[in-house]
């Protein structure tokens, strides 16, 4: 007669794994597409890597004087707490590059736009593209593209406009900037207007929503004569143009405006991103974020960081990260996995958000996770930064996602990731965290497990959570 007492099975002790990972596509194969060539008189790599450190010269400078006055030990002032420069700092790094505070200011700007500086919590340090700066022509590139993605940022907007109508402008531009790409030469800026107020009336119908049932009709609402929408929104584009300008995308003057070398080759990446990503299986390029991460979810890891790397070039960084976590917060544990592998391919530029939702119980794991990679821990030891809880509630949604997605022998070899040493700690502390998935999870690990008695301890603990006993 066999032992009905639950056996202290052993768990082997391997990493928590931190996405929600249902089985991928076995086999995604699709035609391999030929190399895009760039258009016909774009410089060579080389060259556009010399145009870039040229750009940035000012802004590299400034990073190599703070990499070398301020690392720990030597005496000076640090960044403050946002990676700005303090007073003193300023003032010291002025002296000594014989430049005005000003310019180092906004020199400084310019280096943590372009990642020559990354801001790490409360300090401030050297990115990798500085330490590759001299000998590595794709690293500068992607420094400048950087600071190209965060134009916005490069100037001031205009203090007497609505936040509303700044955003649609900067969500409009992308369209804008195909058109110069497109045109290979100067465009009058009386054309640029036209395309921006089709753009951003196109954004606002896409906006608009339908309610269901009969409603009364509403009265006319008054079209504002030509002139007047002209004139609200020529500001934003002259100020869109000269921030694109300040960052060496565009030339700007006499009215009318021409993308440069460097402007015209970045603008062809980022379309050939999104081609690349209207011929995918997918097609997720048009898709909110939450379908785009269903989407991808059955793609190979390779496929979907494609998906995700074309889908990001075709909005501003700020409103996808945004839509990304607000993707992260519903029930879907799947999608909670792949939004921050999504983040993760927006980098740097996705830390302060990710940073401000780590208080968030539900997705505290998976942004200390993301925030440990970010800081150059490596992703086998990331889940230190976690306690034992935390693991634990992210075991638990990382098995809800499997539950959901995946097979029951996954599920079963989920165990295997958990940080407790045996099946009956393992489950003490699945209670204890109070997930809102834990009774499903328990009882879908109780009919996939094919040791009974390991089964009947688990649909017991899934008992006790759902009646709330002991």
């Amino acid at each position: 007669m066999t032992s009905r007492i639950p056996r202290d099975s052993r768990l082997r002790l391997v990493r928590p794994r931190p996405l929600a990972a249902a089985p991928r596509a076995v086999n995604q194969r699709r035609p391999r597409r030929p190399a895009p060539r760039p258009p016909e008189g774009t410089p060579a790599p080389a060259e556009l890597a010399r145009m870039a450190r040229s750009g940035l010269a000012a802004a590299a400078r400034v990073a190599h004087w703070a990499d070398a006055a301020l690392r720990p030990g030597r005496n000076g002032a640090n960044p403050d707490i946002k990676g700005t420069l303090s007073d003193e700092t300023a003032e010291r790094a002025a002296a000594d590059l014989c430049l005005t505070v000003t310019q180092v200011r906004a020199d400084w700007d310019t280096a943590r736009l372009a990642g020559l500086v990354e801001v790490h919590g409360d300090s401030a340090r050297p990115g990798w593209r500085l330490r590759a700066w001299d000998r590595d022509d794709s690293a500068v590139l992607r420094g400048w593209v950087a600071l190209f993605d965060a134009w916005s940022l490069a100037c001031p907007e205009p203090a007497d406009h609505e936040p509303a109508a700044v955003a649609e402008v900067v969500s409009a531009m992308p369209q804008v900037l195909s058109f110069l790409q497109l045109s290979a030469g100067p465009v009058p800026m009386e054309q640029l207007l036209d395309l921006l107020e089709q753009r951003v009336t196109e954004l606002r119908t896409e906006r608009c929503e339908i309610p269901y049932g009969p409603q009364p009709v509403p009265a006319p609402a008054p079209v504002p004569p030509p002139e007047l929408a002209d004139a609200s929104l020529s500001p934003l584009l002259d100020w869109a143009l000269r921030a694109l300008a300040s960052v060496g995308a565009l030339t700007y003057g006499d009215g009318q405006a021409t993308l440069t070398p460097l402007g015209n080759w970045a603008v062809w990446v980022k379309l050939e991103q999104i081609c690349v990503a209207a011929q995918s299986p997918a097609g997720n390029i048009e898709q909110a974020a939450e379908d785009m991460l269903r989407g991808c979810a059955q793609l190979r890891p390779n496929a979907a960081r494609a998906e995700y790397r074309a889908w990001l070039a075709a909005r501003p960084v700020g409103s996808a990260v945004t839509e990304l976590l607000g993707a992260a917060r519903g029930e879907d544990a799947l999608l909670r996995g792949l939004a921050f592998e999504a983040l993760r391919v927006v980098g740097a530029p996705a830390e302060p958000d990710v940073r401000s939702v780590a208080e968030e119980p539900t997705l505290r794991p998976y942004a200390l996770l993301w925030l440990a990679e970010h800081d150059g821990i490596d992703p086998e030891d990331a889940h230190e930064v976690l306690t034992r809880e935390e693991a634990t509630w992210l075991w638990v949604d990382t098995a809800a996602a499997v539950a959901d997605h995946g097979e029951a022998p996954m599920l079963v070899r989920h165990l295997e990731s958990a940080v407790q040493p045996t099946v009956p700690m393992l489950l003490d502390e699945v209670r204890a965290v109070g997930h809102p998935r834990t009774v499903q999870v328990l009882v879908a690990l109780a009919a996939a497990h094919p040791d009974p008695a390991l089964a009947k301890a688990v649909r017991r603990a899934a008992f006790q959570v759902h009646t709330g006993g002991s």
